[in-house]
């Protein structure tokens, strides 16, 4: 008896020590700056200009979102983790088509992400991105050429959201499963419940604490992904003014995002 107590216990401690975590690391995001978002500094200006001329081409002609995004650090959470809550900070794509996509690299913990928005993730399939950063963008980091590697990888990201993805995904069904086993989902589940318990309680009497939305909780493949933060009565912000850029106007648009997408490590 005692042991089935142990062993259902177990998540729920682990569950509320991950919350209080989640509350005292709060994570902050560089500021939407243009379609490239180089806060690493690791991209020239004729790169990133290259990068910028290409993803705002695909914007023009379908509306789809694309940023590049290169980090000084992960602030000790997974790329996962800050992925979906960087592409709902900066609302990547469109509020009603959920079309944005972000690629990020954070070279100091030489990790890498494709980042789907809800809407693009018919299109960029976890096993479609998968296969990007480890054709296209992986082979070129680990030969030192990052640019090459991000520039790469934007090229097959818009080959797929222009019209190109069922060939991606008959050449990603090509590829052996590698994914990681799931964790088991009635552990999942608890734990989310736990937790969505917890800031309920935390909302009903903290008087203006940070609230749970439908949104708040998002969901991550093969594991377990952080709550969202959103200010009672209104939404992030992208950290500059309007999201401009340089006089372009450049912001995102109201896109979300639920843990879609693939990553890898060099």
């Amino acid at each position: 008896m005692l042991d089935r107590i142990g062993v259902l216990t177990t998540p729920v401690t682990l569950a509320i020590l991950f919350a209080l975590v989640v509350i005292a690391h709060a994570l902050t995001f560089p500021a939407l700056t243009g379609r490239v978002v180089d806060e690493a500094n690791i991209l020239d200006a004729a790169t990133r200009q290259t990068l910028t001329d290409k993803v705002a081409a695909v914007e023009a002609k379908s509306g789809d979102q694309i940023v590049v995004v290169t980090l000084k650090s992960l602030q000790g959470t997974s790329i996962e983790d800050y992925g979906y809550q960087l592409g709902r900070h900066w609302a990547i794509g469109e509020k009603t088509r959920n079309n944005g996509a972000v690629l990020i690299v954070a070279p100091n913990e030489r990790k890498v992400r494709i980042e789907v928005g809800y809407g693009l993730e018919g299109a960029l399939t976890d096993a479609v991105t998968q296969l990007i950063i480890q054709n296209a963008i992986l082979p070129r980091f680990r030969a030192n050429d990052v640019a090459g590697g991000i520039v790469r990888g934007v090229d097959d990201i818009v080959q797929v959201v222009s019209g190109d993805a069922e060939e991606y995904k008959r050449r990603a069904a090509q590829r052996p499963d590698r994914a990681p086993q799931g964790v088991d989902a009635a552990t999942v589940m608890l734990v989310l419940m736990v937790i969505f318990v917890i800031f309920s309680i935390m909302r009903r009497s903290g008087g203006g604490g940070p609230g749970i939305g439908g949104p708040g909780i998002g969901r991550r493949r093969g594991g377990f992904a952080a709550p969202i933060f959103i200010p009672s009565g209104g939404s992030w912000s992208s950290g500059s003014s309007g999201g401009s850029f340089g006089g372009g106007g450049f912001s995102g648009g109201g896109g979300s995002f639920g843990g879609g997408g693939s990553s890898g490590s060099w």
